[in-house]
């Protein structure tokens, strides 16, 4: 006799540190490549026409701008990573955390410049 199916809810699972950076750095290359038309019509019509930047633009600019500079983040780790150093469990948590500090610092950044 089988076992009843067993329910498995992702949100409670605890994903290492590394898992949730990749995940992460996949979802910030999805959210560029959805953003691109956005990103095309709003530099023809800055470059046709003068306009205030509204707050949905800039909310916009800063989600672009902080997958953007997550991505690349990420990508350089994972290039690295893929080089053949920092491959130990030790140095890949580190280098995650480092990636996460980094983006988050630069996120801020990227808003408090928009303001």
């Amino acid at each position: 006799m089988r076992d009843k199916p067993v329910y498995l809810n992702p949100f409670t699972f605890a994903f290492p540190i590394t898992a949730v950076v990749s995940l992460l750095h996949r979802v910030s290359g999805a959210i560029l490549f959805f953003l691109i038309p956005i990103i095309l019509s709003t530099l023809a019509s800055i470059l046709y026409y003068s306009f205030d930047i509204s707050v949905t633009c800039k909310i916009t600019i800063w989600i672009l701008l902080s997958a953007l500079v997550y991505h690349l983040l990420a990508g350089i780790r994972h290039l690295i990573m893929d080089s053949g150093y920092a491959e130990s469990k030790y140095q890949a948590r580190i280098t995650s955390f480092l990636v996460l500090f980094m983006a988050i610092l630069f996120s801020l950044l990227i808003g408090y410049r928009l303001c």
